[in-house]
């Protein structure tokens, strides 16, 4: 039976914090940026955590348990 494949695209986008949660990088950031305000720009360069109703999804992509 081959081995369980991790999907490359989720690894490169998500990464699991200390206590199990999923953290993921804000939209709207990679390009026409001219536009968007600085705080805007400021705003979208943190991470933030997984909304809990995509959490299951993104966790079977991952393989995580």
């Amino acid at each position: 039976m081959p081995k369980m494949r991790t999907n490359s695209g989720a690894k490169k986008r998500f990464a699991l914090t200390g206590t199990g949660k999923i953290k993921r990088k804000h939209a709207y950031k990679s390009h026409i940026l001219t536009k968007k305000t600085k705080k805007q720009k400021r705003r979208l360069t943190h991470f933030s955590i997984l909304d809990r109703s995509d959490v299951n999804n993104v966790k079977r992509l991952l393989r995580v348990k």
